[in-house]
């Protein structure tokens, strides 16, 4: 549409000129004495467009002349800078090949290209950035050749370059080059240097998922399991995980936490402090009243806390698979001993009702028949306990119960039944 306009008016121009042309009589009167010279207006009009024409060509030709050193130096800096551009690129790539060294010489190659720019007097406006990126990728590379001493040379000359920018950019390389100097201090095995590069850092970048990243890793490697959870747990938020690996990986360091804890008050304010997804977890649930059992706490406290678990494993529609109801029914055994609290009998109350509702569970058989056991309830343990032995999987709860109906042959004098449970229980072994 544009070029049609200007066709247009080019067209109009041509017949406005050609009218006028046409039209124009005027003559211009030159006297040269003793000569006179007439000439046509529109001669004298084309000759003074024809002069400022050639003037302006003259003019341009004189610019284009004296520009030349100019432009030759503005060409040769740009060769430069373009050398120096490719040989950190050739640095990136050969250090994603797993051409260490080679990836090395080419970042201290810009280093020496910049340097002869600076010393020609031709600096570039990111030559900051440029060496500060070249000396990370030195760094990075001899990180890889296990040069640690090289390293923090280039890692120190990186800072002092980055240091030197303004705003916005050294801000970002600051950034960057202490995220990286976090994660080196990781691969070294020196978490606690690690986590202390990470404090450093403001707080807006280790909210960022890469530095919460690295404060996991630090912190596992640290042995802080209550630091590396609370990270863990942002991170889940965040959904820097998949919801299966973020599952696995909370849950484990909760029962990391809960068996290093020693002493119960320690476990309870840990279990307290726990989100309630973590607590309904018959893992997590069976570990911590079992470690609070051996601690010397209190079977009812045990008991309350996997109560919310056992209802769940009622009301659970599908119901649950092996590994879960094992771990449950371990949890719930170990608060057994006393038979004589308040809540002892509710509790045999439920496991009964809960095996008589899936009679052919043995886990259910199993934990039924350690209840009546707890409680003197010898012929019921017998039955529960023999039926249990048939369908367990687990060679410890097998043993367990073999042991169990050796003791209460013994208890009627069955010799040969007792030998026969004892000899069973030693093959579980």
């Amino acid at each position: 549409m544009r070029a049609a306009l200007w066709l247009m008016g080019l067209f109009a121009l041509a017949v406005a000129g050609a009218w006028l042309a046409g039209n124009n009589h005027g003559s211009v009167a030159l006297f040269l004495s003793p000569y006179r010279v007439d000439v046509s207006l529109n001669l004298v009009l084309l000759l003074l467009g024809g002069l400022v024409f050639v003037l302006l060509l003259v003019q341009r030709a004189l610019s284009a002349l004296l520009s030349l050193p100019r432009e030759a130096q503005r060409w040769r800096l740009q060769q430069k800078e373009r050398a120096a551009h490719a040989a950190l690129l050739d640095a990136m790539g050969h250090f994603m090949a797993g051409r260490f060294l080679r990836a090395r010489k080419a970042a201290e190659a810009v280093l020496t290209k910049e340097d002869a720019l600076s010393a020609a007097d031709q600096k570039l406006g990111h030559a900051l950035a440029l060496r500060s990126l070249a000396h990370v990728m030195a760094a990075e590379s001899a990180h890889a050749l296990q040069d640690k001493p090289l390293r923090e040379t280039h890692l120190a000359q990186a800072l002092s370059e980055a240091n030197r920018a303004f705003g916005s950019e050294r801000q970002t390389l600051l950034e960057g080059i202490q995220l990286r100097a976090a994660r080196w201090l990781i691969d070294d095995r020196d978490a606690p240097a690690s986590l202390e590069q990470l404090r450093q850092l403001p707080l807006s970048v280790g909210r960022r998922t890469v530095a919460m990243r690295l404060q996991l890793k630090a912190a596992r490697l640290a042995g802080q399991n209550a630091q590396a959870l609370d990270t863990a747990l942002l991170l889940a938020k965040h959904r820097a995980f998949s919801p299966t690996a973020a599952h696995s990986l909370v849950r484990g360091l909760v029962q990391e936490l809960i068996a290093g804890t020693h002493d119960d008050k320690a476990l309870e304010k840990l279990w307290l402090s726990l989100p309630a997804v973590q607590r309904a977890q018959p893992e997590v649930a069976e570990l911590a009243a079992s470690r609070w059992v051996q601690l010397g706490g209190s079977p009812v406290q045990a008991r309350q806390w996997l109560l919310p678990v056992w209802d769940a494993m009622q009301s659970a529609q599908p119901r649950w698979g092996d590994a879960p109801m094992q771990r449950l029914v371990r949890g719930v055994e170990a608060t057994l001993r006393d038979a004589q609290s308040p809540d002892a009998r509710p509790w045999l109350s439920r496991i009964e009702a809960a095996q008589q509702a899936r009679p052919s569970e043995p886990h259910l058989q199993y934990l039924a028949g350690m209840a009546c056991l707890r409680h003197q309830l010898w012929g019921k343990a017998q039955t529960l306990l023999a039926q249990s032995v048939k369908g367990l999987q687990d060679a410890r709860m097998k043993r367990q119960a073999w042991t169990a109906l050796a003791e209460l042959a013994e208890q009627r004098q069955d010799t040969v039944a007792a030998l026969q449970a004892w000899k069973q229980a030693a093959q579980q072994a």
